[in-house]
């Protein structure tokens, strides 16, 4: 440490370096866990802040990733703390998680500013933890550097590599179809998740993991070590050892996140094949820091990236493999003439020197620009009558024949209609029926499911129909595929025109032409809407979900809650005592 670093005055001195009734107040209770004078005297204070939980699968691990966190931070001369934040377990959280991303976001937010700390480390993985981490640590701005949990081994089923999430819906509807015994359904439960961590497919948690990279909040391959490999305790060993650094260098969270990160993080999205949620939760961070971006952003910045990482959904390897073929910095090295190579990363590096010596080990699993898996990648944004505000698609995952089609329309007014339906045998619809589902946005639901990627009825997988349009205000798992159309904003229970859609009437999707339009006259249009009023889902009087209802944003300003964009900085006046 030189001098400059020593005079530097740090946030927790104001708590712990007071020599008066206050300071004895704020050591004296901390050391009762065995802490000596001398770390209070001036090291910097790092908040480990954990989503560790028995509830969230995916962070099982995250106490023997915090413990080598401590390590780094120690050796670099720092007092790591660990504390808690509510966890949000994507497989195990009713009505779904996404509801409580804000939640968490508030209380990481208090939880940084309330406290003596003068660094942070968020560690998260599922699917809400990390983007509900960096929204609360962005409204308080303080050296902030994330590390993920990881991705699970691959799952393994009859000898065969499968995937969560993307082989869980296959054989589903394999099941349904009477293509998959339930015997052997059961059986490939047993091998699909082998290890703590997230998601091996391109998954929600793995987009973001990848996406935190691309930002430069994280060290070079955070986004697909697997969770359970030893290099990633060696990347939290170093990360603990960079924080205090940073610290040092008074690099807070808006240093690294810049409009130039983000449309890295957007062009990263597109050649990884990355989860349509990435969209609402870059969207809410930048809100957090004032960065002005929009829905039209992931369309327009990813006109010319192809696809080149070849992972479940959009492709066929899982994330293991992903690591073992270069992992993310090989992938970026290849769009470099497309990225910002100049920004800042936590490493210390600039991205661009952090990507020019990564190499392809497996081109099968990491194409080259010039030969990639396909041209076009990213996400589309929809506009029209029946999306003024947008809606999105990830053609992708689609049946290249679906994107442009016109057919008639199929309504559940609720996802109850559609579970108590969708096996009828007699359901009314062919292979052309576009499925419309209603109230599952996030006022609707409440918290925005995902449910978007509707079953296919009975009576069609019976017959060997694997894919059809489907829309909705609803989300899909990153895991998922289909051609989907998503986030249509603003939603049903919101006034939005997908509200009176009818079954019969007739709509046309034209993804090249960024289009989704009711073929409806706009004078009926405006009957229905005018018939149907404004509230058509059940409203909450107290607690959180009332919050939530009346606050949130819609789907394409990222779902938060209107009185957290912004920030309200890290100072705090008062003393407690």
């Amino acid at each position: 440490m030189n001098k400059k670093q020593e005079k530097r005055s740090l946030r927790s001195q104001k708590s712990y370096g007071k020599k008066d009734k206050d300071g004895f107040i704020h050591r004296s209770w901390m050391k009762n866990q065995g802490l000596p004078q001398h770390v209070f005297d001036g090291r910097p204070v790092i908040g480990i802040c954990n989503t560790w939980s028995e509830l969230t699968p995916c962070n099982t691990h995250l106490r023997d990733l915090a413990d080598s966190v401590k390590k780094g931070v120690w050796e670099a001369g720092g007092l790591p703390l660990e504390f808690p934040a509510m966890s949000l377990g994507e497989t195990q959280m009713r009505p779904t998680a996404m509801l409580f991303r804000n939640l968490l976001s508030m209380d990481v937010e208090e939880s940084i500013r309330g406290n003596p700390i003068d660094g942070v480390v968020l560690l998260g993985g599922c699917d809400k933890t990390t983007p509900g981490q960096l929204m609360g640590a962005a409204s308080v701005n303080l050296p902030t550097l994330v590390i993920s949990s990881g991705p699970m081994l691959n799952g393994k089923h009859k000898g065969k590599d499968i995937g969560s999430g993307t082989d869980v819906w296959k054989f589903s509807e394999a099941v349904r179809a009477g293509q998959m015994s339930a015997q052997d359904f059961f059986a490939a439960e047993e091998g699909m998740s082998r290890s703590p961590g997230t998601c091996m497919t391109m998954g929600t948690a793995s987009t973001v993991a990848c996406l935190v990279e691309a930002l430069g909040l994280s060290l070079p391959y955070n986004g697909t070590l697997p969770a359970v490999d030893a290099r990633r305790k060696t990347l939290c060993h170093l990360s603990g050892m960079r924080i205090v650094e940073m610290v040092h260098q008074d690099q807070k969270l808006s240093h690294f996140l810049t409009r130039e990160s983000f449309e890295n993080a957007i062009a990263c999205l597109a050649i990884i094949g990355g989860s349509t949620n990435a969209i609402l939760h870059l969207l809410a961070i930048a809100g957090r820091v004032g960065c002005d971006l929009n829905i039209d952003d992931f369309d327009r910045l990813t006109q010319n990236i192809p696809l080149l990482v070849n992972t479940m959904p959009s492709g066929k390897y899982l994330m293991e493999d992903f690591h073992y073929a270069g992992g993310l910095p090989a992938a970026l090295s290849q769009i470099s003439k497309h990225l910002h190579l100049n920004t800042p990363t936590v490493s210390g590096q600039k991205l661009g020197q952090q990507i020019q010596d990564a190499q392809i080990f497996n081109s099968e699993v990491i194409a080259t620009f010039e030969k990639p898996i396909k041209k076009d990648s990213g996400l589309r944004v929809l506009y029209g009558n029946l999306c003024p505000k947008g809606a999105i698609i990830k053609p992708n995952a689609a049946s290249e024949a679906l994107l442009q089609h016109r057919g008639k329309a199929y309504v559940f007014e609720n996802i109850e209609e559609l579970k108590q339906s969708i096996n009828d045998p007699k359901l009314p619809v062919d292979k052309n029926t576009i499925l419309v589902l209603k109230g599952c946005g996030p006022i609707g639901y409440p918290g925005m499911p995902e449910v978007g990627n509707m079953p296919i009825p009975k009576v069609l997988a019976e017959q060997g129909i694997k894919d059809m349009v489907r829309i909705s205000d609803a989300r899909m798992s990153g895991t998922a595929f289909g051609t989907v159309v998503l986030h249509i904003s603003p939603e049903s229970s919101a006034g939005g025109p997908l509200g009176v859609v009818e079954t019969g009437d007739e709509i046309l999707l034209d993804v090249s032409q960024r289009k989704l339009e009711l073929l409806v006259d706009d004078d009926e249009i405006q009957k229905r809407l005018e018939k149907r009023g404004q509230k058509n889902y059940k409203s909450y009087d107290r607690g959180y979900y009332s919050l939530y209802q009346k606050t949130v944003l819609q789907a394409h300003e990222g779902a938060d809650l209107d009185f957290l964009r912004g920030n309200s900085s890290s100072e705090v006046e008062r003393e407690s005592h």
